[in-house]
């Protein structure tokens, strides 16, 4: 492995259960697959880089997240292609996952910049952007 390659994300969440939901599906549509099961977190890896999702403590579910604060802002992950970028938005949308940027959509990072911005269950941004 290269010095500075991503070896994994953490991210503590207020419900593991609704997390999980909303992410296995997804990341099993870019090639990730679940890794380790606990009963306060799962993880998904892909290669050597795995994402873990762990179950917030009580004391400290507030405040809640906001991209907005100091810290994460957002995951941006590869999709295969603009084709890939498309059916997951549409599979986003059967799911009543609201499309970011809709007036801009797929084009909100630019003319060049094809790309789908939506929200996790605690609002965390996400972008699947094409190649």
């Amino acid at each position: 492995m290269s010095a500075g390659h991503l070896h994994h994300v953490e991210l503590y969440v207020s419900e593991l259960k609704r997390t999980i939901d909303f992410w296995e599906w997804l990341l099993e549509e870019l090639g990730y697959h679940s890794f380790q099961k606990w009963e306060e977190g799962h993880s998904f890896k892909i290669g050597d880089t795995y994402i873990v999702f762990v179950q917030v403590e009580e004391r400290f579910q507030e405040p809640s997240y906001h991209r907005c604060r100091v810290g994460l802002n957002h995951l941006a992950f590869h999709a295969a292609s603009r084709e890939h970028v498309d059916e997951l938005t549409n599979k986003l949308r059967a799911k009543g996952v609201p499309i970011l940027y809709q007036d801009r959509h797929p084009y909100a990072g630019g003319d060049d910049y094809y790309a789908v911005f939506f929200e996790d269950p605690d609002r965390i941004k996400v972008e699947i952007v094409a190649p």
